[in-house]
């Protein structure tokens, strides 16, 4: 049998909660509804570019999403010194246009994995804690960093309702 995405298991965000309960519920809760947007489809639907000319496809936005957790959370908040994924200084659109001979399978697990890493990444610092943004030039805290991510998520799962209707008719919440 051909794999498959994975059916997501989203959770309802907490009403009351403290900052750091409600970024993080939030931010998975955003994780969650990109996964849902891709379970059921199969690699092919997920390497569809439904709306040409544009290169966007439910699996570009998966190692996209990758390369954004990564980016914030592991090189910038943690300070580790490694490299993306999918694209490169060279290569910065990678994730979207090298979607066609992708591992789709391999592509979620990465995803997943660097969200746990991600996780881990931020649970020792501070929401007040700061770094320097070489690229902005400018000192960032971890709290802009969970809402530009609740930010990010937002967007692009807008652009994976549509691709997703445009796929196969299916929508949702």
């Amino acid at each position: 049998m051909a794999w498959t995405a994975p059916q997501a298991e989203r959770h309802p965000v907490p009403p009351i909660a403290d900052e750091r309960q409600m970024l993080e519920a939030w931010l998975d809760f955003h994780r969650q509804t990109l996964l849902a947007k891709c379970a059921g489809l199969t690699a092919d639907q997920l390497r569809q570019r439904a709306a040409p000319p544009s290169t966007l496809s439910l699996l570009g936005l998966v190692r996209h999403m990758a390369e954004v957790e990564r980016g914030w959370f592991r090189r910038r908040v943690n300070g580790e010194d490694i490299d993306f994924q999918f694209s490169s200084e060279e290569d910065p659109d990678g994730e979207f246009d090298h979607v066609d001979a992708a591992d789709t399978e391999r592509d979620f697990a990465a995803y997943q994995a660097e969200i746990e890493a991600a996780r881990l990444a931020a649970a020792g610092h501070g929401l007040d804690e700061t770094f320097y943004h070489v690229q902005r030039e400018v000192d960032m805290n971890v709290r802009w960093v969970y809402l530009h991510m609740i930010e990010e998520y937002a967007r692009h799962n807008g652009h994976a309702d549509l691709l997703r209707e445009r796929i196969d008719g299916e929508t949702g919440e």
